[in-house]
Formats: C-alpha cells, sequence, structure tokens
C-alpha cells in the first residue's frame, strides 16, 4: 500500500484547503484504476509559529503505485496550492516500501512529537532520507514536516474521531456561504451526542459553517460515522460539489500532556493541577486572569489528573516524550506559578473561571504561551468553602481592629478582644466537576466533555 502524505497547500487569507486538494487527488486516483482505503486528517501541534489555521496534514492511504501518486499529487499542489502566500509552503511526503502500520519507529516518534513538539525541515528531510521516502516541496517545502507526521499517524494513535465536510463549488470560493442553519440545528439535535460541535446554542452559531474563505461549506464531527452523514445529509445549502469522510485526531485531548508548575514550556500544552492563589481579574477587552501556584500532594489525598481513558494513553512511552525534537529548544518562562486564561472569544466559559477563589485546587489544561496558559477546559478538585473575616464585637456590633502583630484584634470602645479571624461560610456556585470553552471557542484537537470518559462530573456546552 502506498501512503500519501500532504501539508501547507492552503493560506490563512486566501483560501483553499488541505483537505480539498487531498479530495481531488483521491478522486482522482479512483478514476485512475485505484482506490483510497482511508483518508486521515492530522491536527499537529496548535502552537506552531507557522501553522495555517487548524494545522492539519492529511494522509490518504491507496494501492496505486507509488509511481502514480507522485505524479498525480504533484499535479493537483501545482495547480490549486496557494502560490503566491509567502507563508504557504507546501509538502508531500510518499512511501513506496511499507503499509500504514508499518512505518518505522523513527516516524513514529516523528509524529508525536509534531503533535506535542516542534521539527525543523532539516531534521524532517534527514529522517524521510534515512527512511528511504519520496518527497518534494514548494517554496521551502515546510509541508513535508505535516505530511511526514500525517504519514505516521495511523501507526502512532489509536483514538480515532469523524469528520464529513462538504464542499462548496470552487466557482462559489470567497462568496458569502448559504446554509440554512435552522436545518443546522435539528439535524445537529437529532444527532447530538455522537455528533459534536456542530452548533453552539447558546451562542446561536453554526459553528460547522466556516467563515473563511475556501472551498468547505461545512464540516460535521463526531464519533460515528453513520451519524455524521445523516446530519450532513440533512442540511438544506446551496449545491454541494463533493464531500470527503475523514478519520482523525480531532476533539481527543492528543495534544494535551501531563505537567507540573514550575515545569512548564511555551508552545506546548498540558494538564496541570494547582492551587489558585488569586483572585480572578477581568481586564480590558473582558480576558479573565487567574494565576495558580504549586500544590503538594500526598497518597492519602492524590488528586486523579485523568480519565481512565487518558489514564491508559498516558502510560504511552510516546506521550511520555520530554525532550524537545529541537535541541535550540530550551526551558522559558519556568516559574513556581502559572497565569491562567480565559480569553473573551471563550465566551460564557469566563464566568465559571470568574467564580474560583483563592484555595480552590483545579486542574487546568491548555496551551502555554508567553508563561500564560490559555484554558481549554478545568476541572474543580477542592473547593474553598470558607473565607477569614475580623471579628465583630459583641458588645457594640462593631468591625474589631487589629491589636498588632500576632496579637490578635480589639475593640477599641469596649476592649473585648479575640484572638483570631472568624470563619465565614462561602456560597459556592461551582462544584466538582470538569468546565470547558463553548464550541464557538473550542480548538479543533480539543476533546469536548461530551465525548470523554473524564474523572469528574461533567458540564458540557452545546
Amino acid at each position: 500500500m502506498t501512503v500519501i502524505g500532504i501539508d501547507d497547500t492552503d493560506s490563512r487569507n486566501r483560501g483553499m484547503c488541505t483537505t480539498y486538494l487531498a479530495t481531488r487527488i483521491a478522486t482522482a486516483i479512483e478514476h485512475a484504476g485505484g482506490t483510497v482505503e482511508r483518508r486521515l486528517l492530522i491536527r499537529l501541534n496548535p502552537a506552531v509559529e507557522h501553522k495555517t489555521r487548524g494545522n492539519a496534514a492529511i494522509a490518504l492511504h491507496t494501492d496505486i503505485d507509488p509511481t502514480d501518486a507522485v505524479e498525480i499529487s504533484t499535479q493537483f499542489i501545482d495547480s490549486l496550492a496557494i502560490s503566491d502566500d509567502p507563508n504557504t509552503s507546501p509538502g508531500v511526503v510518499i512511501t513506496d516500501t511499507c503499509t500504514p502500520h508499518s512505518v518505522a519507529d523513527s516516524v513514529i516518534d516523528f509524529c508525536w512529537d509534531a503533535i506535542r513538539e516542534f521539527h525543523t525541515i532539516a531534521d524532517t528531510v534527514d529522517l524521510i532520507e534515512q527512511v528511504g521516502y519520496h518527497h518534494q516541496g514548494w517554496d521551502g517545502g515546510r509541508g513535508r514536516i505535516g505530511a511526514l507526521a500525517a504519514v505516521g499517524a495511523w501507526a502512532a494513535l489509536t483514538e480515532w474521531t469523524i469528520e464529513h465536510i462538504a464542499y462548496r463549488q470552487f466557482n462559489r470560493c470567497g462568496t458569502d456561504r448559504d446554509v440554512d442553519e435552522k436545518s443546522v440545528f435539528e439535524a445537529a439535535k437529532r444527532q447530538y451526542p455522537a455528533v459534536w460541535d456542530t452548533v453552539d446554542r447558546e451562542e446561536d452559531d453554526a459553528v460547522c459553517v466556516p467563515n473563511a474563505p475556501g472551498p468547505i461549506l461545512y464540516g460535521i464531527r463526531g464519533d460515528d460515522v453513520a451519524a455524521v452523514k445523516t446530519v450532513a445529509a440533512e442540511i438544506d445549502s446551496e449545491p454541494v460539489e463533493r464531500s470527503s469522510t475523514f478519520i482523525t485526531n480531532q476533539g481527543t485531548d492528543i495534544h494535551l500532556r501531563p505537567g507540573t508548575i514550575g515545569s512548564l514550556r511555551d508552545n506546548r500544552a498540558y494538564r496541570v493541577t494547582g492551587t489558585v492563589i488569586t483572585d480572578p481579574e477581568t481586564r480590558p477587552g473582558g480576558h479573565v486572569f487567574v494565576t495558580l501556584g504549586k500544590r503538594e500532594t500526598t497518597e492519602e489525598d492524590h488528586i486523579e489528573e485523568t480519565s481512565s481513558k487518558e489514564s491508559a494513553v498516558l502510560t504511552d512511552t510516546h506521550h511520555l516524550r520530554t525532550k524537545p525534537s529541537n535541541p535550540d529548544i530550551t526551558d522559558q518562562n519556568v516559574s513556581s506559578t502559572i497565569t491562567c486564561v480565559a480569553f473573551e472569544p471563550t465566551k460564557r466559559f469566563r464566568q465559571w473561571v470568574r467564580k474560583l477563589r483563592v484555595g480552590d485546587i483545579i486542574t487546568a489544561c491548555g496551551e502555554v504561551s508567553n508563561g500564560t496558559l490559555k484554558l481549554e477546559k478545568f476541572a474543580i478538585r477542592s473547593l474553598t468553602r470558607t473565607t477569614k473575616t475580623t471579628p465583630i464585637c459583641p458588645g457594640c456590633n462593631r468591625t474589631m481592629k487589629s491589636a498588632g502583630r500576632n496579637q490578635g484584634y480589639r475593640c477599641r470602645d469596649c476592649g473585648t478582644s479575640s484572638p483570631t479571624q472568624n470563619k465565614k461560610s462561602l456560597d459556592r456556585v461551582l462544584s466538582l466537576k470538569w468546565y470547558e470553552v463553548p464550541p464557538c471557542a473550542r480548538r479543533h484537537i480539543a476533546q469536548p466533555l461530551i465525548r470523554g470518559d473524564f474523572d469528574a462530573p461533567i458540564m458540557p456546552e452545546r
């Protein structure tokens, strides 16, 4: 079997989509008498600087001869890839000596690092040459990084979801999409939760319909092939030129790794537990910030940070890799605290962050950038139930004043005293649950709570 890996053929501002180009290649393979057994859509590290939108690469598993695969793939990249955007740098990698299950261990490792770390073009090309794959790059060929990662994905990963993508007539690209949102909401409701992140009901937003220029009309995500195709079939819209169903690592949280405060590095994504040490602060723009500090755990109060499914994943040696692929990358912003932020686009998620209090213990998930963790979800592990207040004088009902350092409190009028502050019960809205950003703010690779086997009750957004 031949594996074709493709990446970086689109543009943030000028359209195209690597999934569309791959779909065209798949159609051409079938017209040439070949079959495409599997189409993979692989989301890579969302913190990569040079990504185009969602940082996705594609792999096609086909029985066509590698020589024909090279000819067809390069023809479509030449004709469809965005060539006038300096940030677009297409690449293709094609195997002719292995099956999708039997790629070299070094390629499997490469895939993992592409999802959680970084690669350079130089180390990518060196590995491609070592394993003997065909490759070609355009305008620098940075896309060979994602392409090689996609080649290794089927052997590297074990958890998959589905996306069914409908494409509009190509000459309509750049115009407003004509999709009946009522039909989208109705179809999504009927198939939920097997199909997820199709709409955001609170924001009244059909999130499956993109705003960016390009050929995608809508993309339906879920855990069941039949369900996603059913939703797509029930959507009223402008004509669909073609469609494609991808197996993908979207919605799996595969980008997250276990971390500890004090050892987090920029441009990686973590799952980290800490104690809230500052009250939440809403800053200009509506962004909400809160700071976590280290928490020492004991055998008795150990907090299980992962779901049973995630725990199984974390035993895999590839998931536990800590050495960056690029030796030039060093630890940055290492601190005994981490600032977490819920940005304004996360909308109603911010209400939960604002309700955190000093002393709460949470598990926070998200990407670290410039020393700040961008929240995707969090779990409450322990809640502060009381707060300290200055004592009230029982004689005159006035607030006592400090009697001096370590001398308690005294009423200046009555002379009564109290050795310590009083405790007051707090009425907490939060509970020991997982909370997440809404569908309108969800990253492609982030796992919706509704589809996971999480280690605490969940508050899914839909």
